[in-house]
C-alpha cells in the first residue's frame, strides 16, 4: 500500500500546521507521510514547542516552509487540510491540484494573550484539538 501523503497549510506554518503534522506522523507515519507549510512562513512558535515536548513529540528542529516552495517544487498530495480559524480563513491558503481539500478551523494560537502560563495553557487546549481531529482523520482513512 502507497502513503497517503497530506499537507497541512496554514497562514505562517509556525503552529497550528505544524502541530498537525507532528501528530499525524507521530500516529500513522508507518502509514502516511504528512508536511506543512504556510502561505508567509514565519518562524516557530516557542510556546508550540513547549507544549508538544510535553506529549513527547519534538518539533524544535521543525523549520517553517512555503506553500509556493511546494508547488513550484511539484509536490502532489492526497490531502490537503487548511488548519486556520475562520477568522483567518480569507487569507489562509488552498494548495493548488487535485488533492482533497479539507477545512478544519482552529484557533491562533498566536493570538492568545495573558502570562506565559495563560498562553501556554490555551495553546495546549489548540494542541490537544488538533490531537483530536487527527485521531478522527486517522480513523476515517480506515487505518
Amino acid at each position: 500500500m502507497d502513503k497517503k501523503r497530506i499537507l497541512f497549510v496554514c497562514v505562517h506554518n509556525s503552529a497550528r500546521s505544524q502541530m498537525a503534522e507532528a501528530f499525524l506522523n507521530h500516529i500513522a507515519g508507518d502509514m502516511v507521510t504528512a508536511e506543512s507549510a504556510g502561505l508567509d512562513p514565519g518562524r516557530l512558535n516557542p510556546v508550540v514547542v513547549e507544549v508538544m515536548k510535553e506529549v513527547g513529540i519534538d518539533i524544535s528542529k521543525n523549520r517553517t516552509d512555503s506553500v509556493h516552495d511546494f508547488y513550484k517544487e511539484g509536490k502532489h498530495y492526497d490531502y490537503v487540510i487548511t488548519v486556520c480559524d475562520e477568522a483567518s480563513a480569507q487569507s489562509c491558503p488552498c494548495f493548488p491540484g487535485k488533492a482533497e481539500r479539507l477545512h478544519w478551523s482552529l484557533p491562533d494560537p498566536s493570538g492568545l494573550t495573558g502570562s506565559h502560563e495563560e498562553i501556554k495553557q490555551g495553546t495546549k487546549d489548540i494542541r490537544d484539538q488538533i490531537r483530536a481531529r487527527v485521531e478522527k482523520f486517522v480513523e476515517g482513512l480506515g487505518f
